[in-house]
């Protein structure tokens, strides 16, 4: 995913919403592009990714993309430059993006939402704030949309309890809950997804190499669902990884960056309160500033973040700091965040102002992601001889 420029937009007037979803509904019928081979390998998957990405380049209104977040709390500079600039820039490039807002998803792993109607706002906010146009892209809840969470049953039967097992998510989870037990919901996530990507018809999934087990599984899905239902005309394209070119950006202590960890800078905050959290970031004993992610990892990571906001170089920006140590380049990150920050927090501001446009950018979008689910839901009863 490479960076792209901040792009910001005012709010679309009420006339945009049938071009918008005329606009979705002409590429539900853009021609079928060739599916890609199964592939077992990063290595496969690194190249036919970037095959993807020249693809799209010629012909960007052949693809479909489904990318999404939990609302489980505010968004964080890993979400903006791992994934919120490459929305906007799919969308810029003409691409039909959907982001999904993974609401029914908070509650795999917890046993309330808690404050989920803000997060859930706060979330269309932030992609709204970074660039995305409701009158380009599809903004959806989960819950929103009856039909997605239906095609979970008959994609259900199409996998065995051991492959769901053997995702490294479920995986993860089952280690986490030391011992204890693990909700269906949460077994099932990976099936969840296969739902949301097929549902929409997308064929497009921006992903790390870390999720590519998902991807690779909604593949899966869809290769047997088109040979047991629909054998002499495959009904679902398996879907393409589109894999990052950013690198991952550690959190304020050297780790990854999570909202869970508290080791995030949320692209809400102050510029006083990004002030203040880089001021307790992790460095090292060492005055001289250099960029080396394995050996320093928790320096390495502030001197990446000056880098991503300045669009430079990590090894240029370390030189320029020597012998300054930590404070100087805790000074040189705090500056260049906020310079980089200050019109997409300033949009976002006015965005939170007016909650009412933000429930409407998100009900036109329930609106269109239902219309598409239900389509597929109508085809796949047919197909499944379920129309009685």
């Amino acid at each position: 995913m490479s960076p792209s420029s901040i792009v910001t937009a005012a709010p679309p007037p009420a006339t945009t919403q049938p071009a918008a979803r005329a606009t979705t509904q002409a590429r539900a019928t853009a021609r079928p592009r060739p599916a890609a081979r199964p592939r077992a390998t990063t290595r496969a998957a690194a190249a036919r990714s970037a095959e993807v990405e020249a693809e799209l380049r010629l012909d960007p209104r052949s693809f479909r993309v489904l990318t999404g977040d939990r609302p489980t709390g505010p968004l964080h500079l890993g979400h903006y430059f791992g994934t919120l600039q490459n929305r906007v820039r799919l969308q810029d490039l003409g691409a039909d993006v959907l982001v999904l807002v993974a609401d029914y998803q908070v509650i795999t792993d917890r046993d309330t939402g808690g404050a989920l109607p803000d997060h859930v706002l706060g979330l269309v906010a932030d992609n709204l704030a970074v660039g995305l146009d409701p009158g380009r892209a599809t903004i959806f809840a989960h819950s929103q949309v009856g039909a997605l969470n239906q095609l979970m049953l008959p994609f259900l039967s199409l996998l065995s309890v051991a492959e769901v097992g053997r995702n490294p998510t479920v995986k993860e989870e089952f280690a986490a809950t030391g011992g204890q037990a693990m909700s269906a919901l949460m077994f099932t996530y990976p099936v969840h997804q296969a739902a949301d990507i097929l549902a929409c018809r997308a064929n497009l999934v921006p992903v790390g190499q870390d999720q590519l087990p998902h991807v690779e599984l909604t593949r899966t899905v869809a290769r047997r669902f088109n040979e047991r239902y629909s054998p002499q005309r495959p009904f679902f394209q398996p879907p393409d990884a589109l894999l990052g070119a950013v690198p991952l950006l550690p959190g304020l202590d050297g780790q990854k960056m999570s909202k869970s960890r508290g080791n995030a800078i949320p692209l809400s905050a102050t510029e006083t309160e990004t002030a203040r959290l880089i001021r307790g970031a992790r460095t090292d004993a060492l005055r001289h500033i250099s960029y080396d992610p394995s050996g320093r990892p928790a320096v390495a990571g502030l001197v990446l973040l000056a880098a991503m906001c300045q669009r430079r170089a990590p090894a240029a920006v370390a030189e320029e700091i020597g012998s300054g140590g930590a404070a100087r380049l805790k000074a040189i990150v705090t500056d260049a965040v906020n310079e980089h920050l200050r019109p997409v927090r300033a949009r976002r501001r006015e965005l939170a102002a007016d909650r009412g446009y933000l429930q409407a950018v998100l009900r036109r979008g329930n609106d269109q992601a239902a219309a598409l689910a239900e389509d597929t839901l109508d085809s796949v009863r047919k197909l499944m001889r379920m129309t009685y």
